[in-house]
């Protein structure tokens, strides 16, 4: 097995206050039951950004948390990786006004773009970054405020997501103790199967953009499921073939939360029983990016995760971008 070569020292999660469940979905005019959404989903609940609550600020609130879990100051953070969907605008990019917000005066910042399985790539990027010595200390996050770019009349997709932030503060490993291993992959011929037709630079926002309600996400539901199941198998492979481990030395298996079939589904092909596989989508819906980053949090908050530990981490999403990770914590 390959020395580690980067290690997470520090999580934290940030959230909006509000909570919106199932039962609210009726008060806005959708015709849909709690039955139908936890049957088809598993998912109960979401916080939704409010007025005054952005991707930066969210991110913020995480990023300080999991620079406090990990003794960092401001000032320390050489690089901010801060993957997202839902930029505050398009130019700049949203990290440097996370920068901003710190005080990471001498970090380098930017965004990338690999949608739900977002913050594995970031910390992926992070961990090149310390491996050449470009970076010492990274800061990685996963921010998104979904509930900007779900059309709220189309039933399909607005019951599924949520927003938040999740973040973790990377440097070089110590004993043995890190990533593991990680593997990343794309394939863009199927891209319209989940993405936003307009609104960006080749079709900007005009009148018919509006009207047509072509800027908001597009999801071919059962395609969708289908290959996220294939392809989230598959990073559970490499994964664990990286790491040289089978499903049976994982301790913990932390999915990205979007469907509770494809979780149950991806567990039962890396070998990994539900006691060992962490779930709360019932409590914040798909949260894209941020989705596997607040789970890890919760899950070293509340102990599920403990020294020693072999965690696989693996998500699927637009682009269709998936991407596994084994961290020995």
């Amino acid at each position: 097995m390959k020395r580690p070569i980067a290690s997470i020292v520090g999580t934290g999660r940030g959230l909006p206050e509000a909570v919106m469940t199932n039962f609210d979905f009726a008060k806005i005019g959708i015709e849909t039951t709690d039955e139908w959404i936890t049957e088809r989903t598993g998912i109960k609940q979401r916080h939704i950004a409010r007025n005054g609550e952005s991707t930066t600020s969210m991110a913020a609130a995480a990023a300080r948390q999991a620079m406090q879990r990990a003794g960092v100051s401001a000032g320390e953070i050489d690089a901010i990786v801060l993957s997202t969907a839902t930029p505050d605008r398009l130019l700049p990019a949203t990290a440097v006004d996370l920068q901003a917000q710190l005080g990471a005066t001498r970090a380098a910042a930017f965004d990338i773009g690999a949608a739900c399985a977002g913050f594995i790539f970031a910390v992926t990027i992070a961990e090149g970054m310390i491996a050449t010595g470009t970076a010492e200390t990274v800061l990685v996050v996963g921010s998104e405020k979904m509930s900007s770019i779900i059309d709220w009349q189309d039933r399909a997709t607005c019951v599924l997501f949520g927003d938040g932030a999740g973040a973790a503060v990377l440097r070089r490993a110590k004993h043995q103790r890190g990533i593991l291993s990680a593997y990343m992959r794309s394939d863009g011929t199927l891209a319209n199967l989940l993405y936003r037709p307009s609104g960006g630079a080749c079709q900007p926002f005009c009148e018919d953009v509006l009207t047509d309600r072509s800027h908001f996400v597009k999801m071919a539901g059962r395609e969708v499921f289908k290959h996220a199941v294939r392809s989230m198998a598959d990073a559970c492979d490499r994964a664990l073939d990286g790491a040289k481990l089978t499903g049976k030395d994982i301790d913990l298996l932390i999915p990205h939360q979007a469907n509770l079939r494809i979780i149950e589904a991806t567990a039962k092909h890396a070998s990994v029983s539900m006691d060992k596989v962490y779930v709360n989508v019932d409590r914040y819906g798909n949260t894209s990016s941020a989705s596997v980053a607040i789970a890890l949090d919760e899950a070293l908050e509340n102990g599920r995760i403990r020294e020693g530990m072999n965690v696989l981490v693996v998500a699927f999403g637009a682009g269709f971008t998936w991407a596994s990770m084994v961290l020995r914590f």
